[in-house]
C-alpha cells in the first residue's frame, strides 16, 4: 500500500513538472522587441515602470512608447520610462496596487477598472456624458473640471495626469442587435465595474459580469453570445472570428488614465518633475488627435477583413436607454460628488457642473 501511493505521489510530481517546463503548457511572454528604444536607457538617473493592460496596437496603449522617447529627449536621457503592455505585470486592480504601494511607478489604467482606487473616475463610464471625441476634447480643455477628475486617486498617494482612447464602446455580438428587443436573446459579458452593472441594470439587460482574460474561452463556448467593449479592441483581440456583429451604442469613450505614484514623482527634482508632467500632457493631446481617424481605419478593417456587419439602434430605442440611464447617475452621484482632504477644487456638485459644460 506504501509502494502504490508513493508511486501514485510521483508520478503526480512528474505531470506537474512537465506542465510547468513544457512549452506546450509554458504561458508565453509577448515580445516587446519591436518597441525596443532607439537608446541605452542603462546612463538613466531616473527609472519608472509604467504598466498598461492592452497591446500596443491600440493608439490610447501606444502612447506609452512616444512618452518614453519624447521623455528620453527633453530630459536628455535623465529619466527612462520601462514600458510593459500586455498584462506583462498582472491585471489592472493588481497594478494599480503595485502603483500604490510604489512598487511600481505608473501605469496607464482604463476608466472602466480605475473606480477600484478612484470612484470619480466613474464619470467617464457614465451612459451618454463623455460619449464623444469632442466632448473628451472638450472635458480635457476645462483644467479646473479636468484636473478635479484626474485627482480621483489622490487620497491613494497616486497622482493622475492625463488620458488616452482607445474608442466608443458598443457591442460586439454572435447574432444581429438592431433593437432593444434583440437583447434578449443575447448573454452580454460586461466590465466587472460598479457603473457599468449599474448601466445595465437600469437598461433592463441580465448581463454577465467577467473579467476580460475570461472572454476568449467563455465566447467561444457560448458561456457569451455578446459583449460590451468598443470596436477597435474587439477587432484586434480577434473576438470577430467568434463574433460577427457590431451594434455601434456609442454610449461612452473607452479611455485610459495615465496615473503614477506620487511620492515618486515628488522625488523627482523640481524641474525634471516639471518635464515629466508637461511631457505626459503634450504626447497625451497628440495622441488623442489621431483616435477618431484610428478608430474610423479599425472600422473599415472589420467590415473588409472580419466581414463584421454593422448595426445602429432605432432614435427610439436610444432616446429610451438614454431616459433609463438617469437611473444610473442618480444612484452613482454621491461617489463623483464626494470630496477628499487632496482636493484642492471642492464643488458642491461636480456631476452637475460637467453635465452642464458638455451640454
Amino acid at each position: 500500500m506504501k509502494l502504490r501511493t508513493f508511486l501514485v505521489l510521483l508520478l503526480v510530481l512528474l505531470v506537474g513538472s512537465f506542465m510547468f517546463t513544457s512549452p506546450v503548457f509554458a504561458k508565453k511572454k509577448p515580445s516587446l522587441d519591436r518597441w525596443k528604444p532607439d537608446f541605452d536607457p542603462k546612463g538613466a538617473k531616473y527609472k519608472c515602470i509604467v504598466s498598461n493592460v492592452s497591446t500596443p496596437a491600440l493608439v490610447g496603449t501606444f502612447a506609452g512608447f512616444e512618452i518614453r522617447d519624447e521623455l528620453w529627449k527633453r530630459t536628455n536621457g535623465q529619466i527612462y520610462i520601462d514600458y510593459k503592455p500586455y498584462s506583462i505585470l498582472g491585471g489592472e486592480v493588481e497594478v494599480m496596487n503595485m502603483v500604490q504601494m510604489g512598487a511600481v511607478q505608473g501605469m496607464s489604467v482604463s476608466s472602466v477598472a480605475s473606480t477600484n482606487l478612484g470612484p470619480r473616475f466613474g464619470l467617464a463610464n457614465l451612459p451618454f456624458l463623455i460619449d464623444s471625441f469632442e466632448k473628451v476634447d472638450k472635458f480635457a480643455s476645462n483644467k479646473k473640471l479636468f484636473n478635479h477628475f484626474l485627482n480621483a486617486m489622490g487620497h491613494q498617494g497616486i497622482t493622475g495626469l492625463d488620458i488616452t482612447g482607445y474608442g466608443n464602446y458598443g457591442w460586439a455580438t454572435t447574432i444581429p442587435v438592431a433593437t432593444i428587443a434583440d437583447t434578449k436573446k443575447v448573454k452580454f459579458r460586461i466590465a466587472e465595474a460598479a457603473v457599468n452593472q449599474l448601466s445595465y441594470k437600469s437598461w433592463g439587460i441580465n448581463p454577465v459580469p467577467m473579467p476580460w482574460s475570461d472572454v476568449p474561452v467563455a465566447l467561444k463556448q457560448g458561456v457569451i453570445t455578446g459583449m460590451d467593449h468598443t470596436l477597435a479592441v474587439c477587432y484586434l483581440t480577434k473576438k470577430f472570428e467568434v463574433a460577427k456583429y457590431f451594434t455601434q451604442l456609442n454610449y461612452a469613450q473607452g479611455l485610459f488614465i495615465w496615473i503614477f505614484n506620487t511620492a515618486w514623482l515628488n522625488k523627482l527634482p523640481s524641474d525634471l518633475r516639471e518635464t515629466f508632467v508637461s511631457t505626459v500632457h503634450d504626447v497625451c493631446a497628440e495622441n488623442r488627435k489621431r483616435t477618431p481617424q484610428w478608430e474610423l481605419d479599425q472600422i473599415e478593417a472589420a467590415k473588409t477583413k472580419s466581414g463584421v456587419e454593422f448595426f445602429q439602434l432605432p432614435a427610439a430605442d436610444m432616446a429610451s436607454l438614454k431616459t433609463k440611464s438617469q437611473a444610473v447617475y442618480d444612484k452613482y452621484a454621491g461617489e463623483i460628488n464626494k470630496i477628499y482632504p487632496g482636493d484642492t477644487y471642492k464643488p458642491k456638485n461636480f456631476l452637475k457642473e460637467v453635465q452642464a459644460f458638455l451640454n
